[in-house]
């Protein structure tokens, strides 16, 4: 179905980059285990979703379009207004280079899950953020 640039805008408007499912799925389940984290703090450079300040590990819950997951096909799906959702999201994955970089120079753990394996197997993803907590213990 067809949608109108004022259609799209509205469905771009109401993506959330704070508090997502992924996010929310993965931060209950460590909760749950007794983990606990700041979150979407601004006092770590890139802002991770979620931060072990004290044992410097950041840990990113990345949904696949905004970060280009499958990219070099993905991108070919893009119908409306393609060379700024190319260039927005092709910056996105730079940042997430940079913010990967940057972190482990100065020493961070950091832990990058897509949303679709949060969904899958949230257990999963929480196991790998418990070991590495439990690893810098």
């Amino acid at each position: 179905m067809f949608k109108t640039r004022e259609q799209i805008s509205y469905n771009m408007r109401q993506v959330k980059n704070k508090d997502s499912k992924i996010e929310l799925l993965l931060r209950k389940e460590l909760w749950k285990r007794g983990l606990r984290y700041r979150k979407n703090t601004n006092k770590v450079f890139g802002h991770p979703d979620i931060a072990f300040i004290g044992k410097k590990i950041a840990v990113f819950c990345d949904s696949e379009f905004w970060h280009g997951f499958n990219w070099e096909e993905k991108k070919k799906e893009i119908k409306s207004n393609k060379d700024f959702w190319i260039n927005k999201i092709e910056r996105n994955m730079q940042r997430d280079i940079e913010v990967n970089t940057r972190l482990k120079d100065d020493g961070w753990i950091v832990l990058r899950f897509w949303g679709k394996d949060i969904k899958k197997d949230t257990v999963k993803c929480a196991d790998v953020i418990e070991k590495a907590v439990r690893e810098s213990e």
